[in-house]
């Protein structure tokens, strides 16, 4: 059996002591108080993509819908079809600088139309989100 233990990986103690190993059985223990001011709240950083946005955003969608929903902080986007909800949301926020809350996502299938009498056609389908920022915030969608 001792040939086997060739091949076997040599591992590094997990912890080795300042001092050489002096003291190894002899640790103490420090409780560490954590006093409520002196904890900092976390800051949302945005972090900047650059060029998502246009590879996960088509355009806004302008309805008579799209309008009320933009009242209640609300705004539709026609997206990609391959986009999640994580890449719609860091676009937003990398695009207009407005923080995302929820992002709500609805594929549109295509439908039949007719063209004439016997003629058949497609209407393109697409994929759409629902987009809804904080409370207080805007996005200027048409420039004026």
């Amino acid at each position: 059996m001792g040939l086997f233990n060739i091949f076997k990986k040599k591992r590094k103690p997990a912890f080795v002591p300042p001092d050489g190993g002096a003291t190894a059985g002899k640790e103490k223990k420090k409780e560490e108080v954590i006093r409520p001011e002196t904890i900092k709240p976390l800051e949302k950083k945005v972090k900047k993509v650059p060029g998502l946005a246009y590879k996960v955003l088509a355009s806004p969608h302008v309805t008579e819908k799209a309008t009320n929903l933009s009242e209640v902080n609300q705004y539709v986007f026609k997206v990609l079809p391959g986009s999640n909800k994580i890449e719609i949301k860091k676009a937003i926020e990398s695009l207009y600088g407005a923080e995302v809350e929820k992002v709500r996502i609805i594929n549109v299938h295509k439908k039949k139309r007719r063209i004439g009498r016997t003629r058949e056609g497609w209407k393109k389908g697409y994929k759409k989100a629902i987009v809804e920022i904080k409370k207080g915030q805007k996005i200027e969608i048409m420039p004026r």
